[in-house]
């Protein structure tokens, strides 16, 4: 009898998460639904019933939120870094231009040399913003496959290893669904 209880309270739980998930899928671009059949939706509900993927949805949130963070705290840092760099580049140059007030011959001179420098100095902090640029996109899409390869191994319907611009965004959809559905007292 237990049993039998416990089946319909599953079952009855199966279709709320299902025409959930349906109502959510009708919300999508065309292209999307499309690819949203109802044997993934119905096999993510099923998923959905143990409450392992919305903990796991929720910690790779927690540790993506740490490490956007993290990424944004040391590109500002190099920002920073540049920006007194140069401040005290313009303190030197101005102390040197105040040196050679009183020699108009050197100005032309030292006023070439400070400008070479100023675009040596510009062209240096954009080539390493850039490059520090890279890097957290390489760290970003690094995450994104971790992140993947875990729903995939953990056995929720739609995740796999990809960097195809429509999969990604279709999982993306996916965690949005499941986001949306984590129950209260889990979020």
């Amino acid at each position: 009898m237990y049993n039998d209880e416990s089946s319909k309270e599953l079952q009855h739980r199966h279709y709320i998460l299902l025409s959930q998930l349906q109502s959510m899928a009708r919300e999508l671009p065309g292209k999307f639904q499309q690819r949203l059949p109802y044997d993934l939706l119905s096999a993510l509900a099923n998923a959905l019933l143990d409450d392992t993927a919305f903990e796991i949805v929720k910690g790779l949130e927690e540790v993506q939120h740490l490490e956007e963070k993290s990424l944004w705290a040391q590109r500002m840092k190099l920002v920073n870094d540049h920006k007194s760099q140069r401040h005290e580049l313009s303190k030197k140059h101005k102390a040197l231009l105040m040196e050679n007030q009183n020699k108009p011959h050197n100005l032309p001179l030292i006023e070439a040399q400070v400008e070479r420098e100023r675009e040596t100095m510009e062209r240096r902090c954009e080539e390493e913003l850039r490059r520090k640029d890279m890097r957290i996109m390489l760290d970003l899409d690094q995450k994104l496959l971790d992140q993947q390869s875990m729903l995939e191994k953990a056995g929720v319907p739609g995740f796999f290893v990809t960097n195809n611009r429509q999969d990604v965004r279709l999982q993306m959809y996916l965690l949005e669904f499941i986001t949306r559905l984590t129950p209260q007292d889990k979020s």
